[in-house]
């Protein structure tokens, strides 16, 4: 018997350890900029989204339909190793992975179309005097 459920653990281990998805990797952002910028201009709609560099594969910067804001790393959740940056679709409303098809919400960064099946990775933001921060 105990021969069975080692054998049932090592199977479980072993099938476990293999993932056709791995994970963005953790680097330092920390953007700051007045909303004035000429860069974020776009970010002056409701819905505007614009793309600056940092992070894995650049950063996305949503100005959200109910007047805040969201940022995602560019890297596609989708098999990230490969480091393949997203897309901005029109209208600002999702954004694509080039490499695989996969497409995924800015309203909370979650896949809408497959094989992805992990959101972007999100970082915070925080909006005062004029002046807009995102980070990690």
């Amino acid at each position: 018997m105990k021969k069975y459920w080692a054998l049932a653990l090592i199977l479980l281990c072993w099938s476990c350890g293999k993932s056709n998805q791995g994970y963005i990797p953790d680097v330092p952002v920390s953007f700051s900029a007045p909303l004035s910028d000429p860069r974020l201009a776009a970010l002056n709609s409701y819905g505007g989204a614009v793309l600056l560099t940092g992070g894995v594969a650049g950063i996305i910067i949503y100005r959200e339909p109910n007047g805040g804001y969201a940022a995602y790393d560019r890297c596609s959740s989708y098999q990230p190793e490969k480091k393949c940056a997203v897309t901005l679709d029109s209208p600002t409303l999702t954004v694509t992975d080039p490499c695989s098809g996969s497409k995924f919400s800015l309203t909370d960064g979650s896949p809408v179309k497959a094989p992805a099946t992990r959101s972007l990775k999100s970082y915070t933001v925080n909006v005062g005097n004029n002046e807009i921060s995102v980070y990690n």
